[in-house]
């Protein structure tokens, strides 16, 4: 970890958040936000340029295009938490009002079996308020004549609360508004933890500088690196680092107009950016959990499997020039693809806030909101997340998710 690190003012703590990104930040804005919370908080982040963590390599799009119900009613909590940002925030005028950038989200099935996932998908988000609409061949050619559907079955979007917005802007004022009403951020690293004799609590953390911090929670918020901290207290869990890459491109022939964040059939996934340009993301067919610190780009994925489908699928992409790329990890549920919430189900003041599986950024706001509850009440208030705790694990109870990219 580059640079010094920094001592905690305390040694003692209420709650310690293992891990500043997003998730982090989210659930120390919102025990700060509580009024029945009047507890200490300590953010421990290892990296403070947050220039490794996936909060930083995010598409930073939302959509509730889900097959899961919950997942919808997250992102709609996650709509309306961006559009209100300032009214959240206590109508602070430093705020930014912000919007979503609204392209949407198009998925493209070109086989039977997927076009039926799509159709059973739509059934869940239309129960659940969102306005997906599904298309035909021929409507998609009509709508976007920009793409080659040749080979599709159907398609399935909605331009509701679906597209881009600032997530960084959001993470920001988290972090700011915290620290201004006393949650306390350090740049450290937790090494290890302290149970009691019973094995039933973690009763302190140790710190990198050597501190040992006592605490009354434990937030695993350390996103692809939770099964590290998990493992200090003793415990399992299925979360990997899973390599994804991201291209920026600029067009030759710009689309004439907004391309939403189309899912093609194979994986490759590319959205609107602005100004001509256009952010592309993919994977290896090999798909290995990664070391933590590997963030090697893999050159030939471009040339030989992403830009052939580009250009496959919107033929205007022939021509383009790739202007940056680079590599962030997925903090891979492997169990099935959702998070991971809730105390574990033998220690029970730790905490899980894991396993998003590429789709963290869009539900931080629910799960920061959420995880905040269960420290203050022991339970959820606003929207039972109850289905995502880590106990479905031990007990072998998968909710799958099919929409993931």
């Amino acid at each position: 970890m580059a640079g010094q690190t920094q001592s905690p003012k305390q040694a003692q703590y209420d709650v310690v958040i293992v891990g500043g990104a997003i998730m982090g930040a989210s659930t120390a804005w919102f025990l700060s936000d509580n009024k029945d919370f009047d507890g200490s908080v300590l953010v421990v982040e290892r990296d403070t340029t947050y220039q490794a963590c996936s909060t930083a390599h995010t598409n930073s799009c939302m959509r509730q295009q889900f097959s899961a119900e919950l997942n919808v009613r997250i992102s709609q909590f996650a709509a309306d938490f961006v559009k209100n940002l300032r009214s959240y925030m206590g109508g602070d005028e430093r705020v930014p009002e912000l919007s979503i950038r609204n392209f949407g989200y198009m998925y493209l099935a070109d086989n039977d079996a997927f076009a039926n996932v799509l159709r059973e998908s739509h059934k869940v988000q239309v129960a659940a308020g969102a306005g997906t609409q599904l298309m035909t061949p021929d409507q998609i050619r009509a709508a976007y004549p920009f793409y080659n559907v040749d080979d599709i079955v159907l398609g399935s979007i909605n331009t509701v609360d679906e597209g881009f917005w600032d997530g960084s802007a959001v993470f920001d004022w988290w972090r700011r508004s915290s620290r201004e009403r006393g949650v306390e951020y350090v740049k450290n690293e937790v090494v290890a933890m302290t149970l009691n004799p019973a094995g039933t609590r973690v009763g302190s953390v140790t710190l990198k500088s050597g501190e040992v911090i006592a605490c009354g929670h434990v937030v695993n918020a350390s996103g692809p690196r939770a099964a590290r901290t998990a493992a200090m207290a003793g415990i399992e869990t299925p979360v990997e680092p899973r390599k994804r890459y991201s291209w920026i491109f600029k067009a030759e022939q710009p689309l004439e107009m907004d391309l939403p964040l189309t899912i093609d059939p194979s994986g490759v996934h590319v959205r609107e950016n602005g100004g001509g340009t256009y952010q592309c993301g993919g994977h290896s067919e090999i798909d290995p959990a990664v070391d933590y610190d590997d963030f090697a780009m893999d050159f030939s994925l471009w040339e030989n499997h992403v830009w052939p489908i580009l250009a496959t699928r919107i033929p205007q992409f022939e021509a383009i020039k790739v202007q940056s790329e680079w590599a962030g990890h997925y903090a891979m549920n492997t169990f099935d693809h959702n998070a991971i919430l809730g105390p574990h189900t033998k220690v029970e003041n730790f905490l899980f806030l894991n396993g998003f599986s590429g789709h963290g950024l869009q539900q931080s706001p629910a799960m920061g909101r959420g995880t905040a509850e269960w420290i203050t009440y022991g339970g959820y208030r606003a929207l039972d997340l109850t289905p995502f705790n880590f106990e479905r694990i031990p007990n072998h109870c998968p909710i799958i998710e099919k929409a993931i990219i």
